[in-house]
């Protein structure tokens, strides 16, 4: 295929889930702020290095694991009342367990992110522990949504593909 083709095809996708895309993107942007308050709040308080709380090597990871299940809770709530609204096949009880399925992969990636650049290269000051968390907030949302369009909020039938609400 050549390379207008491909753009072209690519252009079309794009504009054909130009409003699922902006709102899952809405839904992103605010998770990961409030992922990254929830982890420099743990982080510079009662998980800081100086604390005692949760042993010497993984207070960091402990802090992710929290605000990543904290930020997970909040974009459940937001991607099952916006985001997907009008796309839900299955009962609360049953999606917010495949939410939780999908997104326990996304905290294993978050989380391993950090331990790596954290425990094994020694990144350890705050803005590093940040960045680091940024580039696993970046991996894991790959998954999310992969994980959210075909598991979890994904249409029954022969077509998994989002649509706008607006456009029916």
């Amino acid at each position: 295929m050549t390379t207008p083709r491909l753009l072209m095809r690519a252009t079309a996708w794009v504009r054909l889930r130009a409003g699922f895309l902006a709102r899952f993107g809405v839904v992103g942007l605010a998770g990961v702020v409030l992922n990254l308050g929830v982890f420099n709040l743990l982080r510079m308080g009662p998980l800081s290095p100086d604390a005692t709380v949760a042993g010497n090597d993984d207070r960091v990871v402990t802090a992710k694991v929290i605000a990543t299940i904290v930020s997970i809770v909040a974009a459940w709530a937001a991607h099952r009342l916006w985001t997907y609204r009008g796309r839900r096949r299955h009962r609360a009880g049953v999606e917010l367990v495949l939410f939780g399925a999908v997104n326990a992969v996304a905290i294993v990636v978050e989380a391993a992110t950090l331990a790596i650049t954290h425990h094994g290269f020694g990144w350890t000051t705050l803005w590093q522990d940040n960045l680091s968390s940024l580039v696993g907030i970046g991996l894991g949302t790959v998954a999310r949504y992969a994980g959210f369009s075909l598991f979890v909020f994904g249409r029954h039938g022969s077509s998994n593909a989002p649509r706008d609400v607006a456009a029916g």
